[in-house]
């Protein structure tokens, strides 16, 4: 199954720079084929439901090696049975709306 998914990984314990934690999760998802897109809370990803759920393992269990006592993770996850859509055909559907409003007014 299909999934799209925003992710917010959280190391507790280490102090307030994440940069280093962050950028480790970042490397595994890209490994995993999922084309994680950063943003400033998180990170858009999207694949296979099971390759989604066994990076994010990989992610903690790579936190944990790297001496994260605690790590959260926030998770939000959509999947679709009536069409194929990935995050940027949902992207381009606000961005035609948004357009469309412009010409309207």
């Amino acid at each position: 199954m299909h999934a799209i998914a925003d992710i917010s990984i959280v190391p507790l314990g280490v102090g307030l720079s994440l940069s280093p934690y962050v950028a480790a999760c970042e490397r595994i998802l890209s490994e995993a084929g999922l084309e994680p897109q950063l943003h400033a809370n998180g990170t858009n990803v999207e694949g296979d439901w099971d390759e989604v759920m066994a990076a994010l393992k990989r992610c903690h269990e790579a936190l944990h090696r790297m001496g994260v006592p605690r790590v959260a993770t926030n998770l939000r996850l959509g999947t679709r049975t009536d069409k194929t859509q990935t995050r940027d055909d949902k992207i381009a559907s606000v961005r035609r709306e948004l357009e469309s409003e412009k010409v309207k007014r």
